[in-house]
């Protein structure tokens, strides 16, 4: 039988990166359908694990990732998918979520087999967390209106990359069953 874990990339944001003007519009068009996901998610008993960039300071943890992307340019961004008291939280330093952190040993003892990737940015961050999940023989769903990108042509290619090199399912969120 298989089990699923939903995995939520970088989505603790400041918002004052380079890019964040192009991305912007794009977390604010997937944040209902995300925020809906994670409710569904929590609902059903699904793992939620969060995985995000530590932002540089090596001394930080879960609680001082979130206070940082709160007190960044768009809160209103991050609160709505701020993590609940049963998440789990993985740092990343790198783009892949499983590049040096403790994931696969967690999904591991989870049981997990299964990965909805969500979050940021399609054409990079969550594009190289599915590749290292395909590489770990583990299954891999991507609700396309849960994901947000910088450049839109860059993100449907590494959307199709995904499925067709990756065998990744590429799904609306609604299509997607626990």
């Amino acid at each position: 039988m298989s089990r699923s874990a939903l995995i939520v990339i970088d989505m603790l944001n400041t918002y004052e990166h380079e890019d964040a003007e192009l991305l912007v519009p794009s977390v604010a068009g997937m944040l209902p359908t995300l925020v809906g996901l994670l409710e569904r998610a929590r609902a059903a008993g699904v793992p939620v694990i969060y995985a995000n960039d530590n932002f540089g300071q090596w001394r930080s943890h879960h609680g001082e990732i979130l206070g940082t992307a709160l007190a960044g340019r768009r809160p209103d961004l991050v609160e709505p998918v701020r993590p609940d008291e049963d998440s789990l939280f993985v740092v990343k330093a790198r783009h892949s979520v499983f590049y040096e952190t403790p994931l696969a040993y967690l999904l591991g003892t989870l049981g997990v087999d299964r990965l909805v990737l969500t979050g940021q940015v399609t054409e990079q961050c969550v594009l190289y967390s599915a590749l290292d999940a395909h590489i770990r023989h583990l299954a891999v769903d991507v609700p396309r209106d849960a994901v947000a990108a910088i450049h839109p042509d860059l993100a449907e290619a590494a959307l199709h990359m995904m499925e067709r090199n990756m065998g990744a399912r590429v799904l609306d969120a609604a299509d997607l069953g626990w």
